[in-house]
């Protein structure tokens, strides 16, 4: 059996290759991603020259990509800090490798989808409008509050397991990293030693954010659904839209997380630590959120489309039958029977089939978030003809620009911080190494009798 100090000097190691190595693809990977933010930032310029005629937005369809793009962002942020915490208070040991990469997502998809909102205002200058002047009636209000006290926790709880990880690369790395980098371990290591004291605060810390981070990130996506549902519109007419935002939520996070693991344990040989487990019980709690999404869809068409009263009918038509039907079959069976069957079926229940699975859930649910907010505002309010909506270059542009700003924090992050939790991994390896070997199921007189058969 291999020294326990053999595998952890491994781990650190493999721990501080990407911080320490750098190669010729990650310049070209970086480039990539600064030309595709430069074009977004230069379509958004002439958005804020030109207003928003730029875009395909109107009075009757006044929300288009962006809310689509803010929707989804704010949902997969739930990658990190609920799912995360819920594997935590469930003392679940296989999570060790996965948390940091989850909790990451959570940080910089909340900073991108917030910026969303802002390129969706015509005139952002009238931003701090909502701070000074909002109204606590409104849904909007509650929103800015939620995410704000969402992406303080989200940072904090980031924060706080990595600091152990932190004084690890403030010890390892002088000489070896510029010196802006060792400033960062410094400061943000917080004097840490690992003394018992320390340990038992960081603890005690990390216990207290698991058991805030739950609800107030339930709360996010619910209230991000009530701006929707508590707005006069049919298709958005739903009790369980709250229930509805947050299983989705929670669904495209999971799926994203698998996806953000295959790359980075590719690229920097974490094949050891993010094994092919890891990707199987991923997939199963992805297949359990798209069970889930499956009865809600269900639950929300077989009531309505039975009274079909209102604007019901129209909806479902232009739904399952007109301009979004291909849209929608593809999130139904592409986005939520397919990936089921990739995960639970024995031949296709691996790493490639749950990745699979993993891309499909992610572009539907982006699909599923577009169909919402647009054809529910395709809906008439009034006996007039349905208008259209068709995103222009610049939409397609910023948004192009706000995925690529999210790869490229992901990016920027792995090259300055600890991508595994290095001192969690470790306990988990020696409390693994330390328990007991089960007993047989069989007893070995049993299972092998004397004599043969």
């Amino acid at each position: 059996m291999e020294a326990v100090g053999t595998w952890r000097e491994r781990l650190e190691q493999t721990a501080l290759a990407p911080v320490v190595n750098t190669s010729r693809w990650y310049y070209l990977w970086v480039a990539f991603l600064l030309a595709v933010l430069a074009w977004g930032l230069y379509a958004y310029s002439v958005q804020l020259r030109d207003g928003l005629i730029v875009t395909g937005m109107r009075d009757r369809i006044s929300w288009g990509l962006y809310i689509t793009t803010f929707v989804f962002f704010i949902g997969i942020s739930h990658a990190g800090t609920l799912i995360s915490a819920i594997l935590r208070v469930t003392q679940a040991g296989w999570r060790t490798p996965v948390t940091r990469m989850a909790e990451f997502i959570t940080a910089v998809s909340l900073a991108c989808g917030a910026m969303f909102v802002i390129i969706d205002l015509g005139r952002p200058d009238r931003l701090l409008n909502v701070i000074i002047h909002g109204r606590w009636q409104s849904p909007i209000v509650w929103d800015v509050v939620a995410i704000t006290t969402y992406l303080t926790a989200s940072l904090m709880y980031l924060f706080l397991p990595m600091i152990p990880d932190l004084a690890l690369f403030r010890d390892r790395l002088p000489g070896k990293v510029p010196r802006w980098k060792l400033w960062i371990y410094r400061i943000f290591s917080v004097g840490w030693v690992g003394n018992n004291s320390q340990r038992r605060s960081m603890a005690s810390a990390i216990a207290l954010m698991m058991l805030l981070i739950i609800p107030i990130a339930v709360s996010v996506h619910t209230v991000v659904s009530w701006i929707f549902a508590m707005t006069l519109r049919e298709p958005w007419n739903s009790t369980i839209f709250g229930a509805f935002f947050v299983a989705g939520a929670i669904f495209s996070g999971i799926a994203v997380l698998i996806i953000l693991m295959a790359v980075l344990r590719k690229v920097y040989h974490l094949e050891e630590y993010i094994t092919e487990k890891h990707f199987k019980y991923l997939g199963f709690l992805m297949t359990a959120m798209a069970m889930i999404m499956i009865y809600g869809n269900l639950s929300e068409f077989i009531t309505v489309g039975y009274k079909l009263e209102g604007e019901g009918e129209f909806h479902f038509e232009q739904l399952f039958l007109g301009q979004f039907a291909g849209f929608y079959w593809y999130y139904f069976i592409g986005g939520l029977i397919v990936p089921c069957l990739l995960t639970l079926l024995p031949w296709t229940r691996n790493i490639r089939g749950v990745v699979l699975a993993a891309v499909l859930v992610t572009v539907a649910m982006w699909i599923e978030r577009y169909f919402i907010v647009v054809a529910g505002l395709r809906v008439p309010l009034m006996p007039y003809e349905p208008a259209s909506y068709t995103p222009t270059w610049v939409e397609w542009s910023v948004m192009a620009g706000g995925f690529a700003l999210f790869a490229l924090l992901i990016t920027i992050f792995v090259k300055v911080f600890p991508i595994l939790s290095v001192w969690e991994i470790a306990e988990e390896h020696e409390s693994a190494e330390q328990s007991p070997a089960p007993a047989p199921l069989v007893p070995e007189a049993v299972a092998a009798p004397a004599g043969g058969g």
